[in-house]
């Protein structure tokens, strides 16, 4: 029973990031200004890290989870450099 129970809490939360996911990609698409599209962009790399953590979880392999470990570093040094090019107009000094 308790393993049935997660795999339907997995399972949901993989349908519920999914849609957070697609709304993101809403969000990025029709952003009115710059930095909205980039806190969707920021929301868009944690769904998909967590989404590859749950499928993970539901596998039993730890590649997934060294795949989101990549998806963390690089979405962070995505966000930083974005936010940078936004306040000063240039990313390279």
């Amino acid at each position: 029973m308790s393993a049935q129970i997660l795999a339907t809490a997995i399972s949901a939360a993989q349908l519920l990031l999914a849609t957070a996911m697609g709304l993101c990609m809403f969000r990025i698409i029709r952003g009115p200004r710059a930095q909205d599209r980039v806190v969707a962009l920021d929301a868009l790399y944690v769904a998909g890290m967590l989404l590859l953590i749950t499928l993970g979880m539901r596998t039993g392999s730890t590649l997934y989870f060294e795949a989101s470990a990549i998806i963390a570093l690089l979405g962070f040094a995505s966000t930083v450099a974005l936010a940078k090019f936004l306040m000063r107009g240039e990313v390279i000094e």
